[in-house]
């Protein structure tokens, strides 16, 4: 069984690296309906961008109109659901059952229907009733464990499962939260969430007979984020997801970086491909910002441990590498404009990431500026060219350590608690 590969994709940028990078499928959003409306998103302005890069991969792209509607945002999206024909869309990812007739009575009877996480789909029985409703494909709840999937998988055999993989998660019942709304104004449930788990809390207790008194509980780090969860990540356990029935493994982070939507989507296409060197191209998911890895909820909910639970963490984000940008057009033989998002210097030693090959540094180069002047440092928004006797291309991604001591051989830590 041939299984898909699904990477987010916020803007056209990220799309583009999503399918360079080994992607089958992406998934991407419009800004008024998408769970993620600070993602950048698409607008009428990416339909050629996006047409293009649909023609020349042949790859699959589905629609995110998985936000819960209220009134308003229906008439809205009543009124754009016809200028979505254009857009090369195989599928639409959705959550309200009730928009099922629009997108039916605009798109044609035979549109492609995906269930979307949100609507927290974990037993057969749900499977039954929104496959004979007319979908194809269910966006498992992040609550469903291997078993549940397999169970699901024999009772509707002809239904695609599609799984989270890699990414965050959300502390409530698949994402279904109003912390933010309550906290902020901002309602996930509208694609606005605020991340309100992810802040620092204080706790304190109060005493029954002394209402209104409150006693700090303090820790050594200030603050602590009581209901932030680890990120998830299975790359070391795809073949159980397969197993179970999965037919596409979806990768969380469309509001993450264009480095992240390469790098994460390398390192299990190389995964999935059983590449000799895939544990190589593992290490990456390391340098990628993230919280402390875990297998959320396939194995269990409990007894609760780094590898198989989902305990949450009071660790931030780790990162031992700085994205620097990408390598763009050459522009004369051994010369290359550079979009830098974060400043390179002569004197670094740099790494450089392509779609198909090990990771390489590339330490002897000389930088110049838009007057092909040389210059010691390029930055951020500023014109920078780099000349090397190496063959780059454009796409590659530029990045160095941010480790103190280069030579301090390098851990792997995050995947089970462990370090070596």
């Amino acid at each position: 069984m041939s299984v898909e590969l699904l990477s987010p994709a916020g803007n056209l940028e990220k799309l583009r690296l999503a399918l360079e990078y080994g992607a089958d499928a992406a998934y991407l959003g419009f800004s008024p309906f998408s769970l993620r409306t600070n993602a950048g998103n698409f607008t009428d302005a990416d339909l050629d961008g996006v047409s293009a890069l649909k023609e020349r991969t042949g790859k699959k792209l589905y629609c995110t109109v998985n936000m819960l509607f209220d009134q308003n945002r229906l008439a809205l999206l009543e009124d754009q659901l016809p200028k979505m024909k254009a857009w090369p869309f195989d599928g639409f990812i959705i959550s309200d059952m009730g928009i099922v007739s629009l997108l039916r009575k605009h798109l044609g009877a035979d549109v492609e229907l995906h269930l979307s996480t949100q609507a927290s789909c974990t037993n057969s029985e749900s499977a039954r009733f929104y496959r004979q409703a007319g979908f194809k494909r269910i966006i498992l709840g992040r609550e469903a464990t291997l078993d549940d999937i397999k169970a699901i998988k024999d009772k509707n055999p002809d239904l695609e499962l599609e799984v989270f993989v890699h990414g965050a998660m959300c502390m409530a019942y698949s994402g279904r939260c109003l912390l933010s709304a309550h906290l902020a104004g901002r309602s996930g449930n509208h694609g606005d969430c605020s991340h309100s788990c992810r802040w620092n809390y204080r706790i304190a207790l109060e005493e029954k007979e002394r209402e209104g008194i409150y006693y700090p509980i303090e820790e050594y780090e200030d603050y602590t984020t009581i209901l932030s969860s680890k990120d998830l990540c299975m790359i070391d356990h795809l073949d159980e997801l397969i197993e179970a029935g999965v037919s596409s493994l979806k990768i969380e982070g469309r509001m993450k970086s264009s480095y992240y939507v390469a790098v994460v989507t390398r390192a299990y296409r190389k995964a999935l491909d059983k590449d000799p060197h895939w544990e190589d191209y593992r290490e990456d998911l390391i340098d990628v910002s993230h919280r402390e890895y875990s297998t959320g909820f396939f194995f269990g909910s409990g007894p609760i441990d780094p590898t198989k639970g989902s305990m949450i963490t009071k660790k931030d984000y780790q990162q031992r590498t700085l994205f620097c940008g990408f390598i763009r057009e050459q522009k004369a033989d051994n010369l290359y404009r550079l979009e830098l998002k974060n400043s390179i210097r002569t004197e670094h030693i740099l790494e450089i990431i392509a779609p198909d090959l090990p990771n390489f540094s590339l330490d002897n180069f000389i930088l110049f500026d838009e007057e092909m002047e040389k210059i010691p440092q390029g930055d951020h928004n500023k014109p920078c060219y780099l000349r090397t006797d190496v063959a780059l291309r454009d796409g590659y991604i530029i990045r160095r350590s941010l480790e103190v001591k280069p030579e301090t051989p390098r851990k792997t830590m995050g995947f089970d608690g462990k370090s070596s």
